[in-house]
């Protein structure tokens, strides 16, 4: 979830707009502890362990527990990230934790810069970040590392989620017009995104904000 923080302090949110969020905002948030960082994988992807198959790609891993929890299950998995801070947190829950992975400083509108594809891709809370533009940017660069008859899992806020909070919403309609070319959509289906139990400052639905996630497969035509 990204909110707009005062740069006086990483701590306090300020209620604002959803926006598209700004380098200088992540690096803010990652000052404390970022709100989506919850210490655990979202429920959503335990609850689809089982359909995830072979290699994982995690786009915008953050600190790393999504990447660690399916590494755990004994897949090969790279995280990246955009900045150097969650990467080298997720590196030390690695070592401590004694799983493997790798984890890269990466742009995920770069992804072509990967030198392997993958047979599932996991977003967790990365494409409702991005303006349109880099949102066309980012879905090209995810046909590009995902194997034909790889699966996609992406988790986003939703347009059903009242208030101005947090990142951008999604509607049905855009993920699909996203991923219309090139992908077999199986499922978008209404979830909640848990949250950090101590988060203040914040006025989200009952139960966690309304999320949609998206299940689908890279055509092999």
């Amino acid at each position: 979830m990204l909110v707009r923080y005062s740069l006086r302090s990483a701590a306090r949110p300020q209620t604002t707009m959803a926006v598209v969020p700004t380098r200088e905002m992540f690096e803010n948030l990652y000052a404390g502890k970022a709100p989506w960082d919850i210490g655990k994988p979202q429920p959503v992807f335990v609850n689809a362990a089982d359909d995830v198959k072979g290699s994982v790609l995690d786009a915008g891993c953050g600190t790393g527990d999504i990447a660690l929890y399916f590494a755990k299950r004994g897949h090969k998995v790279t995280g990246i990230d955009f900045l150097p801070v969650p990467i080298e947190r997720a590196k030390k829950k690695s070592a401590e934790r004694s799983v493997p992975a790798t984890f890269l400083v990466l742009d995920a509108l770069h992804l072509d810069s990967l030198p392997e594809q993958f047979d599932s891709v996991i977003d967790c809370g990365l494409f409702h970040g991005f303006s349109d533009e880099d949102r066309q940017r980012y879905v090209a660069g995810l046909a590009g590392v995902t194997k034909r008859g790889g699966r996609l899992f992406l988790l986003c806020f939703s347009d059903q989620e009242p208030g101005e909070q947090g990142p951008r919403r999604i509607s049905e309609r855009e993920l699909r017009t996203a991923f219309a070319e090139g992908w077999e959509i199986e499922s978008i289906e209404p979830v909640r995104i848990e949250i950090r139990a101590d988060l203040e400052g914040f006025s989200f639905s009952p139960g966690g904000p309304k999320a949609w996630f998206a299940s689908m497969t890279r055509k092999s035509d």
